[in-house]
This record gives C-alpha cells, structure tokens and sequence, in this order.
C-alpha cells in the first residue's frame, strides 16, 4: 500500500509589509533654551507694549492742538507736531506751573527725608530689642496704614488752622510723612529682623559703639530696605492730592497733582496742557528710579558672597 507524500509545509509566516515608522525630530538642548527665550522675549514685549501705550498716546496728546484733539476724527499720532506746548504751558494764567513743580519738589524731598531720620531708629530699635508693648507698636503701625489723607482731610486742616500751618509747606511735609512712616518703619524692620544678632554683638566685642554698628555695620546689609522705603515714600509724596487739594489753598503751593486740575474747566478743558504736564510729573520719578537701580541691586547682592 503505497502512501502519499504530503508537500513540506514552510515554517516560515509570510512577511507582512508595514509602514515607514515616522522618527519624532529631537531638538538638542540649545534649540529649546533658544525657543524659550524668543517666547520669553515676545511675552515682555507683548507686557511692555500694553503698560507703555497709555504714556505714548499721553505723548502724542501733548504734542497736538487743542483743535486737534477734540477734533471728531480723532488719530493717535499728531497731523502737525506742537512742540511749543512744553514751553507755553509754563506761563498759562491758570497757575503758575514753575511754583508748583519747585512746590512739590520741596515737599516731596522733605518729607521723604523726615521719614528715613524717624523709621531708620524706630525699625533698628524695634528689631534689636525686646520691650513691653512691642507687639502692640508694631501692630499700631500697621493699622495707620489704613487710614487714608481723604478720610483726614477735614480734620487736618481744622488742627493747622489751629497751629497757624494751614496753607503751608511744613503742613503738607508733616502730613506726607506722617502718612509714609508706618510703611517704612514695617519694611525696614523686617530687613533688620533678618540680620543676626552675632554680628552686632561681635562688633561690640571689638569695641565698636552701638551707633557705630548701626551705621557701618547694619546700614550696608538692609540697604534694599532703605531703597524700597525711599522710593515708595517719595512716589507716595510726589502723587498725593486729596490733602494737598484742602490744606494748600495758594496756587503757587499747591503741588503739580493738584495743578493739573486746573487745566480741566467746567466748559473747556485744555487737554495738551494736561498731557503735557503729565508728561513732566512722570519723568522725575524715572530719573529716581535710573539713579537708585544700580543701588539697589547692589544692596540685594551685598554680602552674598563670602
């Protein structure tokens, strides 16, 4: 009986054809640190533009007619460039905007240094030592800063008319740093909280005095703490209004924030004129700021390293 011989069967599955597998790109390192860094670019760009535009279209403001501002179709940059407002507006018959600016800067100056003579004791004081009623102190000048000039105003200007300081200077210094002196004193006490008390301590050792360690050894380690309480005080001071508007009844002592309302009548307001000295308000507080950058900076490094 013969048998059939089967065909060999292959062991081998026929091959089955797949589609190219797509390889993900790799970006190297230095492509992703560059692709973060245009992104970063663009976002404080894109932040820059938004907080700037408001002070250029005031600018171009300053710059135009009054015709052209109230003009129906209005444009943002001027059709023809005025720049004779930056010198006409300082001798318009609604104040006299030279007394105003030397107004403010005397206050402001005065002011600021009468809060850095008081907060500078009071915050080292409070921070080196331990006294009955501290807590409660520090507590107090805290609260003050809830109080506002607006909610005084009427109260102020009864209590200097009963010194004989309304309408003057020295009432609007007293009342600026008054109203800055809780915030300084809390600020630079935190930064002379964070000084550890070794080092005054070995600076007694050494025969230093406790002046001595106050400004020469603390003052160069809470510098940031004085630069923030200077520039925030002065700014306060530079900007108040409410109690400079009830208490400085002369025009030529009324600061710029007050003098600027001048220029807005119940009829007309004289817009470029308002710009303008916008403009001028502004550009101190920039130069403050360029001055005391490089300061402040150091400050935040100084001691860092070893």
């Amino acid at each position: 009986m013969s048998t059939a011989t089967l065909p060999e069967q292959s062991t081998h599955a026929p091959a089955v054809s797949r589609p190219p597998v797509k390889r993900k790109r790799r970006y190297t390192e230095d492509q992703v640190s560059a692709g973060k860094v245009a992104w970063r670019m663009a976002a404080g760009l894109a932040v820059l533009l938004i907080f700037i535009l408001p002070y250029l279209i005031m600018f171009f403001g300053s710059v135009k007619s009054k015709s052209e501002i109230r003009s129906v179709d209005p444009t943002y940059l001027p059709t023809e460039w005025r720049w004779e407002n930056y010198i006409t507006m300082w001798s318009t018959p609604e104040t006299p905007l030279v007394q105003n600016l030397v107004s403010t800067i005397i206050i402001s100056v005065c002011a600021t240094l009468l809060v850095l003579l008081v907060a500078l004791p009071a915050a080292y004081y409070t921070a080196r030592f331990r006294f009955p009623g501290r807590m409660v102190f520090l507590f107090l000048v805290i609260v003050t800063q809830m109080l506002q000039p607006a909610v005084l105003t009427s109260g102020l200007f009864r209590q200097f008319m009963t010194l004989g300081l309304s309408d003057t200077w020295l009432a609007m210094i007293l009342v600026n740093a008054a109203f800055n002196l809780s915030f300084a004193v809390w600020i630079m006490h935190s930064f002379f909280a964070g000084i550890p008390k070794e080092v005054d301590e070995a600076a007694q050792i050494d025969g230093a005095s406790r002046l001595t360690v106050l400004f020469r050894i603390n003052l160069p380690l809470v510098w940031p703490g004085i630069v923030t309480a200077i520039v925030f005080t002065f700014v306060a001071c530079w900007n108040e209004f409410a109690a400079s508007l009830v208490i400085l009844s002369t025009d030529g002592n009324q600061p710029l924030s007050v003098a600027l309302t001048k220029f807005v009548g119940q009829y007309e307001t004289s817009w470029h004129y308002v710009f303008g000295v916008s403009i001028v308000a502004i550009v101190p507080v920039v130069v403050l700021f360029m001055l005391i950058e490089k300061r402040l900076v150091g400050g935040l490094t100084a001691g860092s390293v070893k």
